[in-house]
């Protein structure tokens, strides 16, 4: 058995994320919003900071529920401001509220998983990193996944936030593969 990615550790929360949510194939619309909102407001900072405050954020946005985040305004972006087990960005909190009403717009359309796998045909994209230095911070995918969003009325999901949303979500698998879970994934993935 190989050693798991360079970047898992040493907290046991970051070890837990890596093992049993990093990389895995997600289909849930709902999901995907959640880990792109998510990754919106990592910008700037560590995962592991967010990962710690992933429950007070699930709590402060209503459980992401974006149906309830589309209808708010300013009295819920000063509440969530004073809220100090989120991160207390405006831009971020305002681009939250706007990217809830883009996600119902694509959701109705054709779905926001599909919108998201249709630009894989439906099946992860196989990384076979060996190194970690060797994972780029962002790719002519994310690139283009990036744009497609910003068209759509999304904000804080440029091309590197997105490669790393397409990380976690399993859209690629980026695990090294000398990492136990660079196959489990893969297997997920067919």
């Amino acid at each position: 058995m190989g050693e798991r990615c360079g970047w898992a550790g040493p907290e046991q929360i970051y070890i837990d994320y890596h093992d049993t949510e990093w990389g895995v194939p997600i289909r849930d619309s709902r999901t995907l919003w959640e880990k792109l909102i998510l990754d919106g407001f990592q910008a700037g900072l560590s995962w592991i900071t967010i990962l710690k405050k992933r429950e007070n954020f699930r709590d402060a946005f209503g459980g992401f529920d974006p149906e309830q985040i589309a209808t708010w305004g300013d009295r819920e972006v000063e509440t969530l401001l004073k809220n100090p087990g989120i991160i207390r960005h405006r831009g971020k909190i305002e681009a939250t509220i706007g990217n809830a009403r883009a996600f119902l717009e694509i959701e109705e359309a054709t779905g926001f998983s599909s919108f998201l796998w249709d630009r894989l045909d439906g099946k992860p994209l196989q990384n076979r990193w060996q190194r970690l230095e060797d994972v780029p911070a962002q790719t002519p995918l994310s690139q283009r996944v990036s744009r497609d969003l910003k068209s759509a009325g999304f904000r804080f999901c440029g091309p590197t936030i997105v490669y790393a949303f397409m990380q976690a979500t399993g859209l690629i698998n980026d695990h090294l593969v000398g990492c136990p879970r660079h196959a489990d994934c893969a297997a997920m993935g067919q």
